[in-house]
């Protein structure tokens, strides 16, 4: 083992885990140095809202900066600024997350700012009204953005009728009606002990953790209020597509997607191999023609698109893996012909060597995502929730290592050979070829 793991793998902090009464979880991961994260990860998201509430998630998160029971606005970003502390949230499809860096000594008031904002909000009336500007301007914001736009079509067309087919923001009519008894609402069902895990990373104590969380986080109750549940929505995806054909922009944006299982199924590693094996590349970058991935060299040499990119997007029971790419309206065709070619040479024809290389490409990048205490707060307090432990690194790369070129070719298959395709386009996207089309392509007989 020491010969082939780097030793600071092996000898790593362990990740201290303990559970308070309510069922609210503490992880940390102690360090050395003077400053420490410490974040408060909620298992609630976009996608346990209905179509009525959509979009209240991400109203509440707003709604917790704007003053608590015991502080105002003023005095709550009083408090960070004379720390030095740095205070943020962010609400995903799955999950919110509140989380707070700050020096060492700064973690008990810390911990103590995030409880106010997370347990006792003061939800004004009068700020819920000016808030409703500030999100409608978010909106507009990321509606600009091309990128945000074809995600959140892909989902809605992958996943129709669904949590997770929902944009996180919500429609334009939900953040004009949403009031303080929904945001109550929202609390009282999803904000409940076995929900939410405390974790910390950097200068912190364990011991210290659980005895702060237990003070700010132990009288949360460990179910949902009275009449009010956790909407079980299971999404089912739809091979189907969605464009927004719009002549006037030079370029189109188009997402091709495939249905993956969660985070704990058995193809999960082998798929963020064929995502590294597909690879990224945009026409800034000076070594298109010699990258190693051959969907990005075959778009660079025969100058098919701007950029390519593969994503690959996990949730607790399914995913989206497929290609991302922006390109002319004449290259669509050719383009998406080489993206499916190399899309289903996953399931046959990958070698050995692109296995080795992506495999070494992807440790470097996951190990590079742990740089730094937020970094790593943020990597314990999302597998907790999604695995209900954390993985050490050591333990990650082992897994990562165990994928060879026939696992590889087993999760290819399992994804993409004769399964159905989402498709996404928005822009100048009349050559886009139709989803028939892209559907016909996942057999490897056509080419």
């Amino acid at each position: 083992a020491d010969e082939k793991y780097p030793r600071f793998l092996l000898t790593a902090p362990a990740t201290e885990v303990s559970a308070l009464k309510n069922g609210v979880r503490v992880a940390s991961e102690g360090g050395f140095g003077e400053t420490a994260t410490v974040g408060v990860f909620i298992d609630a998201g976009s996608r346990y809202e209905s179509a009525a509430t959509s979009g209240t998630a991400h109203f509440l998160e707003h709604m917790t900066f704007k003053g608590t029971s015991r502080l105002s606005q003023y005095d709550l970003e009083v408090e960070f600024e004379n720390m030095g502390g740095h205070l943020n949230a962010y609400t995903s499809r799955e999950h919110t997350v509140y989380y707070a860096k700050v020096f060492k000594a700064d973690v008990p008031k810390a911990v103590s700012i995030l409880s106010d904002m997370l347990t006792a909000p003061k939800l004004d009336e009068a700020a819920i009204e000016r808030e409703r500007g500030v999100i409608l301007r978010e909106m507009e914001a990321v509606n600009a953005q091309q990128e945000e736009v074809i995600f959140d079509m892909l989902h809605e067309t992958a996943f129709q009728g669904s949590g997770l087919g929902r944009t996180i923001l919500g429609p334009e009519e939900n953040i004009r009606s949403i009031g303080r008894k929904d945001l109550e609402a929202y609390i009282k069902t999803h904000y409940t002990g076995p929900r939410i895990v405390v974790a910390g990373a950097g200068a912190v104590e364990h011991g210290a953790l659980v005895e702060l969380a237990d003070k700010a986080f132990g009288a949360l109750p460990s179910t949902p209020a009275s009449g009010l549940t956790v909407k079980a929505d299971p999404a089912a995806f739809v091979g189907s597509s969605l464009t927004h054909r719009n002549d006037a922009l030079p370029l189109a944006h188009v997402a091709v997607g495939f249905a993956t299982g969660g985070w704990t199924n058995p193809h999960a590693f082998p798929i963020m191999i064929m995502q590294t094996i597909l690879g990224a590349w945009d026409r800034t970058m000076g070594a298109g023609p010699n990258v190693a991935s051959p969907l990005c060299r075959k778009a660079a040499e025969g100058g098919l698109a701007h950029s390519v990119a593969a994503f690959n997007t996990t949730y607790k029971d399914t995913g989206l893996f497929g290609v991302y790419s922006v390109a002319e309206p004449t290259k669509l065709w050719d383009l998406h012909s080489q993206v499916m070619y190399e899309l289903v040479r996953l399931c046959h024809q990958v070698t050995d060597e692109e296995v080795a290389r992506a495999k070494t490409q992807l440790k470097t990048a996951l190990l590079g995502g742990l740089d730094g205490s937020t970094a790593v707060c943020e990597d314990i307090g999302r597998q907790m929730l999604t695995y209900g432990r954390r993985m050490t690194p050591a333990e990650v790369f082992a897994r990562v290592d165990a994928v060879d070129t026939d696992a590889v070719r087993t999760a290819a298959r399992a994804v993409i050979s004769d399964k159905d395709v989402a498709v996404a386009g928005v822009g100048n996207v009349h050559e886009l070829p139709d989803a028939n089309w892209f559907r016909r392509r996942t057999y490897w007989l056509r080419y």
